[in-house]
């Protein structure tokens, strides 16, 4: 399968961006995860950006082991990944997350950005 037809693919401060869009299937592990990895293998993407909207409820539950299977499989494959969206309320309920997101984004691996705007800023060089 290839990537959801709305899903855009473009360069961006000199990476390659898959950009997803909102009503594509939920990411969880599987084949949602595999499907997505192998539209940005298709794409030459360098980063993958989600909207939250299309995580899995698990992934922010990290007991669940959802979110560290989805990022592995991320960096097994080479690709940054970019959580788009507002996930203030998993955030107030969870001091694991809250951990999570804040090392995550002192990394280049993974990040938690509320908008393309915020993201935008951590593109430039």
């Amino acid at each position: 399968m290839s990537a959801d037809q709305s899903d855009t693919s473009y360069l961006w401060h000199g990476q390659q961006v898959l950009d997803c869009a909102p009503d594509g299937p939920t990411l969880d592990v599987g084949n949602p995860l595999t499907d997505l990895i192998g539209a940005a293998f298709g794409h030459q993407a360098d980063l993958v950006v989600v909207p939250v909207s299309r995580l899995a409820g698990t992934f922010f539950d990290l007991r669940s082991g959802v979110a560290g299977e989805i990022v592995q499989k991320f960096v097994n494959y080479r690709l940054r990944l970019a959580v788009v969206g507002d996930i203030s309320a998993h955030l107030a309920t969870s001091t694991a997350l809250r951990a999570f997101v804040r090392e995550a984004n002192r990394g280049r691996q993974l990040w938690f950005v509320t908008d393309h705007s915020e993201l935008d800023k951590r593109l430039t060089p």
